[in-house]
């Protein structure tokens, strides 16, 4: 764990004797003079502990009882230091807020591990207990102290794409035990001065040294490759993707998981606080993504800042299908969602799309000819058309063969339209 401790005193020899005691590797302090240049460390670093002496210009438990409310949101843990031993002073120091009391002089050992205990609990509250990782609220306060560390230090968000779809046809124990295999490749490849906490279940975050980011990201990427493959089925693994199960019979094809890593530095941009670094992350993570292979990107100045506000989400759906009514049916209803439709029942001229939609609800055509077959497999061989999600309908009843052509999801004919609404809304959502 890598923790952060603010001491508060205005004596040098002391103070310096203070820091020298807690500061190590794994543990950075900072020390100042009064409430002004506290609160300064204090909303750049939000520190784990704070060490307040009563050798400051004010009334101790005034003092405890101001810093725990300028810092509500972060609830440090507050140890009070006075040179007073009356049970009276402790009492009342405690009751304004202090979480500790420790009279002067000091014994180093004891001072040492009482401080460490209270770092060790403070780190513990804030894990999460299934996975043991520092919580998505530790993470975000990682991520607020690499915006003012002075060493070049870079953050990477790492996700497990089609994560869900994995939990959901393998069982919640089959994900956990995939989480906890990456995690493990994931530690054994930084140092212990690094940062490793969730983001949520299926994302994490590493905040380590710049120089050292890409190989991280590049050996992440080989290491998941290599070992993914296991946690499949035979015949999952022979297919080339999993199958996943439907309402109405209906079938789904999704990609085998695969993770992709997005990485930022502090190198191009200073970031005003955690809030806009992450966002950042996120866009960087979004520009890495690929549907069906890992990726990493690095923050580069060109994608970096107001440029990446320009990202707009696709929301457009092509409709491919022979039954006229049936067309206007679903145009009709995909237009009162909200979604820009657009028509074209010549599903070989799809391909010409300057514009490729988001989704595309393709019918398969009659059985003795199955013409939407052969369209589905060209445009997923297009890489124009990589991004694009396809619904296959057919009246033939056969989940394999249709998914095998590259489908995103087979629908069998007839259908319910709210079964189709449900899933153009659940595709969409994963593009």
């Amino acid at each position: 764990m890598h923790t952060v401790t603010l001491i508060i005193d205005k004596r040098k020899e002391l103070s310096t004797k203070y820091k020298r005691l807690l500061k190590n590797r794994h543990n950075d302090c900072f020390v100042t003079k009064n409430l002004i240049s506290a609160m300064k460390t204090i909303q750049d670093y939000e520190p784990d502990l704070i060490l307040i002496s009563d050798s400051i210009d004010s009334d101790l438990s005034d003092y405890c009882k101001k810093i725990r409310a300028l810092t509500y949101d972060t609830r440090p843990i507050i140890v009070a230091v006075s040179k007073s031993d009356d049970i009276v002073d402790k009492l009342d120091v405690l009751r304004s807020g202090a979480d500790d009391f420790i009279s002067e002089p000091v014994n180093p050992d004891e001072f040492v591990m009482r401080v460490k205990a209270h770092l060790r609990r403070e780190y513990e509250s804030n894990l999460n207990l299934k996975r043991f990782l520092p919580n998505r609220n530790y993470s975000m306060r990682a991520l607020k102290r690499m915006i003012s560390a002075k060493a070049q230090r870079a953050a990477l968000l790492i996700s497990i794409d089609n994560f869900f779809n994995y939990k959901e046809n393998y069982t919640e124990l089959a994900s956990d035990k995939l989480i906890q295999t990456y995690w493990a490749i994931i530690k054994s490849t930084i140092e212990d001065e690094d940062f490793f906490g969730e983001i949520r279940e299926n994302e994490f975050l590493v905040i380590t040294d710049r120089d050292k980011a890409e190989a991280v990201a590049n050996y992440l990427i080989y290491a998941f490759e290599t070992v993914s493959s296991k946690f499949y089925s035979i015949e999952d693994n022979k297919r080339g993707y999993m199958m996943m199960k439907g309402d109405n019979q209906a079938g789904r094809r999704s990609n085998f998981v695969h993770t992709t890593i997005g990485v930022v530095t502090n190198e191009f941009i200073k970031h005003k606080d955690a809030s806009q670094l992450f966002n950042a992350l996120v866009q960087t993570h979004k520009l890495a993504k690929m549907p069906s292979k890992s990726n990493y990107l690095i923050e580069r100045p060109k994608i970096a800042g107001e440029t990446t506000d320009d990202i707009k989400a696709n929301n457009r759906i092509l409709i491919s299908e022979k039954d006229e009514a049936l067309t206007i049916l679903l145009k009709t209803i995909l237009d009162l969602q909200g979604y820009e439709v657009v028509v074209m029942q010549d599903c070989a001229k799809i391909s010409e799309l300057e514009e490729p939609p988001a989704l595309i609800i393709l019918d398969a055509g009659e059985v003795e000819t199955l013409e939407g077959i052969a369209h589905c497999k060209s445009l997923k061989s297009d890489t124009k058309f990589a991004g694009s999600k396809i619904i296959l309908t057919s009246v033939l009843h056969d989940k394999e063969l249709i998914l095998n052509c590259g489908a995103d999801l087979y629908l069998p004919k007839p259908y319910e339209l709210s079964t189709l609404i449900k899933w153009v809304d659940t595709l969409l959502k994963e593009s």
